[in-house]
């Protein structure tokens, strides 16, 4: 019997085996046309980095860190999104390497930490962590990557560019740190004699990508990845989306996850299209006119900032109304085979830099409205679930469907590659959500034992409820470490009753959790003002007494929707936003130890 999902697939796929592969694959295609775009200096214009010139130095870096015997080694990479980052990325991996990356919010004490857990040689950092790393002696070297680049032009000598206190940096104890620039100044050197640097065999199935899970609930773990992890999600991905090579992304979420590394990076330059840096979360709109992508790897967060910022807009023109006249009108037109978004929408389609084609979204649930507002606004929205231990794609939605607007509460079918099934269904189908693919982790660095408990005959544990339906779509209801067990044995989960009271305007994000701080558990919620909303439609931001008896008529007025266990009996208003992790997912169980010995 058929796969019923072979009727979504994009079939222009090139099987790569290596890293090598991808890079010199898209090189050959594309040669002088643009990879990257970047800037000197901040509020600059973008300017375009070739494949050539990626691939210069790309084999630059490799053959450098050659010399200095670092080629097979664990080598640290950590900062700002940059050239420079991804650069070493791929040199180390190439080489036979294990890369390393590491989330740029971690202080001096974690990232020697770390530092030492996965056995590194080197570390590699952007210049904004340089007051951080400097001071760390544990490891003997040290290379400092420039936050904007000024090396664009292939047929300059980088050597030109390098003034002489760039040269080597001196740290506070008497330590010496490389300037990345000076890495490759001699690295060209060496490639004029030796440029077989892509010619070197690796084992794609061996661990080239050492990755500490951020973690929501619990402490990091060392996921080991190899080659072969990443270009089957790659692939996978390309099935599901059709990425080509004029295709434009701003690069935004923190590249050492594997989310914006995989997708936002590898898969574009596989593509052979190009990537640009933002510049800060209050600047995209402003880079996003600037360089025009065409496409947004992004997170819920950001998308419904965006698609929230579009409403506003309206209201405060008067256009309310005409605007949601135009979508009935546009959606008519499409359910008849025309489609004018771009035309009626111009103006919106302007303010998002003119091209926006195509988001895709992950790390978390997007509200299916938002989902299906992007949609009516011409701008085709792709969701895609998957964990670190995935590399990280599991399934996503896929854009060759009629079923996408239908099913925007799905996170679509189960990729090419892989396979899903619900294990312990309830009286609903729901389950615990296991995965197998050849994108599942090889295991977590020097912790058999917790492997041992997460794969099983090689298929993965995600600690993931949901459902899959008659269609063969997945759904999701939560975590199962999230999930609430009232006295009577009912399941409570937390995201269901989150997206109701996130519907509200005046919420900006809430957290519903099982609070333990008196005698008898109860359902408590979190709530994260939208402190703008409400100074707006107020005329001021109303005190604190007066939020929390606001918030309260807003949870108990969703509390009469809902059957009485799933009730919520505390509710907390937030004043400072929750703690989170850098791809702005809510840490639950910080959270909780923050407030719960604040609760009356």
């Amino acid at each position: 019997m058929p796969d019923f999902r072979e009727k979504y697939w994009y079939k222009d796929i090139t099987e790569v085996s290596n890293f090598s592969e991808l890079i010199l694959n898209s090189v050959e295609k594309r040669q002088d046309a643009p990879a990257f775009w970047v800037k000197k200096e901040r509020g600059g214009e973008y300017i375009p980095i070739s494949y050539n010139l990626l691939k210069h130095d790309i084999e630059s870096i490799g053959l450098k860190l050659k010399s200095m015997g670092l080629l097979e080694k664990h080598i640290a990479v950590m900062g700002s999104n940059s050239y420079e980052w991804i650069v070493t990325y791929i040199a180390v991996i190439i080489g036979g390497g294990v890369i390393v990356p590491m989330d740029k919010e971690f202080n001096e004490l974690e990232v020697k930490n770390l530092i030492e857990a996965a056995n590194c040689s080197a570390i590699f950092y952007t210049s904004d962590q340089h007051d951080k790393i400097e001071k760390i002696e544990d490891i003997s070297v040290r290379v400092v990557m420039n936050h904007y680049n000024d090396r664009t032009d292939i047929n300059v000598p980088i050597a030109d560019t390098i003034t002489k206190g760039e040269l080597k940096y001196t740290t506070s104890h008497g330590g010496e740190i490389y300037a990345w620039k000076t890495l490759v100044s001699e690295g060209e050197a060496l490639a004029a004699e030796d440029n077989t640097f892509f010619d070197i065999t690796t084992d794609p199935d061996s661990m080239s990508i050492l990755l500490f899970t951020s973690g929501t609930t619990g402490a990091p773990k060392g996921v080991m990845i190899s080659q072969t992890n990443i270009l089957s999600s790659i692939t996978d991905t390309c099935r599901i989306a059709n990425i080509h090579n004029t295709d434009r992304h701003l690069s935004l979420l923190p590249i050492h996850h594997t989310y914006e590394c995989t997708f936002g990076m590898m898969l574009l330059l596989y593509r052979g299209a190009s990537i640009a840096f933002f510049e800060g979360l209050k600047y995209i709109t402003t880079n996003m006119k600037e360089i025009h992508n065409t496409v947004l790897i992004s997170v819920p967060l950001v998308n419904e900032m965006i698609y929230k910022k579009i409403w506003k807009s309206a209201e405060k023109s008067g256009k309310t109304e005409l605007l949601k006249k135009m979508i009935r009108r546009n959606n008519r037109l499409k359910a008849m085979g025309i489609d004018m978004s771009r035309i009626f929408f111009r103006q919106i389609h302007k303010e998002l830099g003119g091209k926006l084609r195509l988001v895709i979204t992950g790390a978390a649930a997007i509200s299916p409205n938002v989902f299906r507002g992007f949609e009516d606004l011409g701008i085709t929205v792709l969701q895609g679930y998957g964990l670190t231990e995935c590399s990280p794609l599991v399934s996503g939605t896929p854009q060759n469907s009629k079923e996408r607007y239908k099913k925007a509460g799905s996170v679509g079918v189960t990729v090419y590659s892989g396979e899903v099934r619900i294990d312990d269904k309830d009286e609903n189908g729901i389950g615990e959500i296991w995965y197998k693919g050849p994108n599942v982790m090889m295991g977590y660095y020097n912790m058999p034992e917790e492997t041992e408990k997460i794969i099983v005959d090689g298929w993965f544990d995600t600690g993931d409820r949901g459902f899959i339906d008659k269609d063969g779509w997945l759904y999701l209801t939560g975590r199962s470490k999230n999930i609430i067990l009232t006295k009577t044995g009912k399941n409570i989960y937390p995201e269901e009753i989150e997206e109701l009271i996130n519907s509200h305007s005046y919420v900006s994000e809430c957290m519903v959790y099982e609070s333990k701080s008196t005698d008898d558990s109860v359902v408590a919620i979190q709530i994260l003002p939208d402190f703008e909303e409400l100074k707006e439609n107020l005329g001021e931001i109303p005190s604190i007494e007066e939020q929390q008896r606001m918030f309260k008529e807003i949870v108990n007025d969703i509390n009469m929707t809902m059957p009485s266990y799933k009730r919520i009996k505390s509710v907390v208003v937030r004043q400072e936003d929750f703690i989170r992790t850098t791809t702005r997912k809510i840490k639950r169980l910080d959270n909780i130890a923050q407030i719960e010995g604040f609760l009356s």
